[in-house]
């Protein structure tokens, strides 16, 4: 037997009777066909960075990361392999004198497993991270290569742009990314009230707009972003530690191993939290405003959601964390994207608000994410792919107009369910 494999939270763990490490879409093809014929079953990993099962396999193992290289660049269209994760794409477009029109804030995904999971990041005028794929290519279950674009099998491209890895093991993704771009930030604390009565304003008026509510508080933390043309206002070296590295994780981090082990301290710990932080307005490229170093272990739920149901499911996630047995640590963080074309994608066909609770890795989580959930599906929410959540193929179908669609999709690639796991039978269908 193998080694075991972990995700980055440690909350999914899985031991596989094989690994492979292919260098080439030909070795995949011949790795693919001989799991088959052994009736083992197959799943891809990236750096782990999901929270839910989606790549465990007690089958075979096949790790990517001997596929991470840039393979052409052709004016704004950048193809590379699946196996590169996203800190490495960001260096080498930067190196091109390009960028991603917009990213999520953490960078240490494989750019096959934040594709395929349907990673955002926030901007009313932009699509999850999958609606910058101009064509992809993946090995299915025979070892057969396809390749799909809006034009090449367009019915391939829009189920394989997010795919949950149940049609096939992606290797290849022709990215339309734009010239590279400096960013303004404006990050501050206000109370939660300035939020809600300005809240389209600032969707509307704004590149990219967040906010963070502290649990306990009435407090948030405000996250402006907008395109500027030069970087005239560079955050010094030592308040990026200070902020970045050391408040945000090796001061957050001790807080949180305070409040695991004495939990009546942590209203206290968010009510200082959100009345200590300071406004900072600053400029740098955009992947150096998007993603933020991330070392304090936790485990997340999101849900996107219709964006007029926002306040409703904000309100009730409020009446939640107070009546929990339990207390909440992270805050919950608020993003929106636009709306897009992609089969399973969360924001398939609506503009989408998407509201992200965490706790730290060894505090009680369940009862508060079952709790969400119940109030976001009832509002047409519908689950990240790469976080936790506990709807199955039933629920699914209903929130996903496409659904159906899909998993015929899958019926004909993967008749046989090579790409398949107790994750996969649960959300699609055995």
């Amino acid at each position: 037997m193998t080694s075991p494999w972990a995700n980055w939270a440690g909350n999914q763990t899985a031991r596989a009777t094989r690994v492979a490490h292919p260098e080439t879409q030909a070795e995949l093809g011949e790795v693919l066909r001989a799991a088959a014929g052994e009736g083992l079953r197959v799943k891809a990993v990236g750096s782990g960075h999901s929270f839910t099962p989606a790549a465990a396999t007690d089958g075979l193992r096949v790790e990517l990361d001997r596929m991470t290289s840039l393979v052409r660049v052709e004016g704004d269209l950048v193809t590379v392999q699946a196996g590169m994760p996203l800190a490495k794409l960001n260096a080498t477009l930067a190196a091109h004198g390009l960028a991603m029109p917009n990213l999520g804030d953490i960078d240490a995904q494989t750019i096959s497993g934040a594709l395929s999971t349907g990673t955002h990041g926030t901007g009313a005028a932009y699509g999850c991270l999958p609606t910058f794929i101009e064509a992809l290519e993946l090995v299915t279950a025979d070892g057969s290569v396809l390749r799909c674009s809006a034009t090449e099998q367009p019915e391939l491209f829009a189920a394989a742009r997010v795919n949950i890895g149940a049609l096939g093991v992606l290797t290849s993704v022709t990215l339309r990314c734009v010239p590279a771009f400096v960013l303004r930030a404006d990050e501050r604390p206000a109370p939660l009230a300035d939020v809600w009565s300005g809240l389209d304003e600032h969707i509307a008026e704004n590149d990219h707009f967040e906010f963070y509510w502290f649990p306990y508080t009435d407090r948030v933390q405000m996250k402006r972003n907008n395109r500027v043309e030069v970087s005239d206002r560079p955050l010094a070296g030592w308040r990026r530690w200070l902020d970045d590295d050391f408040l945000s994780n090796t001061v957050f981090g001790g807080a949180c191993r305070v409040g695991r082990t004495f939990p009546a301290v942590v209203p206290a710990v968010s009510r200082i939290s959100a009345r200590a932080l300071s406004a900072r307005t600053y400029t740098a490229l955009s992947h150096d405003v998007f993603c933020t170093p991330r070392r304090v272990r936790f485990v997340e739920m999101e849900y996107g959601l219709p964006r007029a149901a926002l306040r409703e499911a904000f309100d009730g996630l409020r009446s939640v964390v107070a009546g929990l047995p339990f207390r909440v640590q992270f805050p919950v963080e608020v993003r929106f994207t636009a709306a897009d074309d992609i089969w399973l994608s969360h924001g398939h066909g609506r503009d989408n608000a998407y509201v992200a609770i965490h706790q730290f890795v060894g505090a009680p989580y369940e009862e508060y994410f079952r709790r969400f959930e119940a109030i976001t599906t009832a509002l047409g929410g519908r689950p990240h792919w790469g976080k936790m959540h506990y709807r199955d193929a039933a629920s699914l179908s209903q929130a996903y107009p496409r659904f159906t669609d899909f998993v015929a999709m899958r019926d004909k690639l993967d008749p046989g369910r090579l790409f398949a796991n107790a994750y996969t039978d649960r959300i699609l269908g055995p």
